[in-house]
């Protein structure tokens, strides 16, 4: 290889030198060792009291008392009318969501509703329709039967008279 610097060097890499032609990069140096910064366990946190082992004095004071009101402020839920507010608006979302859950059950269950109603529509014209055939088919029965009945009447009544 050249005597220039290997700018990259990640394993599997490949450089081209016009004389050498293609090479693999050899890492120029391991890489550093990862920095694990360790914290100190009298760190105060946002949740617990001061105390003197957390870099407090003797009364509970923090060497800044500006630091030790931020935690007190921290510590302290607000109370104003906009946390109010967004409490109200979470409730109403949340209510409101609800509702479009049980809108959409509902239109589900009107739709599964529509669909039986059409079904017995048209069971119902089916019906309907078998009923007009065999009240269609008994009247032609009955027509039938009484053209029948008229003609036996005369040709009946022709002989009768004949006879006499």
């Amino acid at each position: 290889m050249s005597a220039e610097p290997q700018f990259l060097s990640f394993t599997g890499l490949k450089q081209y030198t016009p004389n050498q032609g293609w090479n693999e990069t050899k890492p120029a140096a391991p890489p550093p060792p990862t920095l694990v910064k360790s914290v100190p366990d009298n760190v105060p946190t946002l949740t617990e009291p001061l105390s003197p082992a957390a870099g407090g004095t003797a009364n509970g004071q923090m060497f800044d008392p500006l630091i030790h009101e931020l935690f007190d402020q921290l510590r302290v839920s607000p109370t104003d009318e906009l946390t109010e507010t967004w409490r109200t608006i979470a409730a109403e979302v949340n209510l409101l969501s609800q509702r479009m859950a049980l809108q959409r059950e509902l239109q589900k269950r009107l739709t599964h509703l529509d669909q039986d109603l059409a079904e017995l529509r048209a069971n119902i014209m089916t019906h309907l329709q078998e009923v007009q055939q065999a009240a269609d088919q008994q009247l032609s029965s009955a027509r039938l039967r009484a053209e029948v009945s008229a003609l036996a009447q005369s040709k009946l009544a022709a002989k009768l008279h004949d006879k006499l």
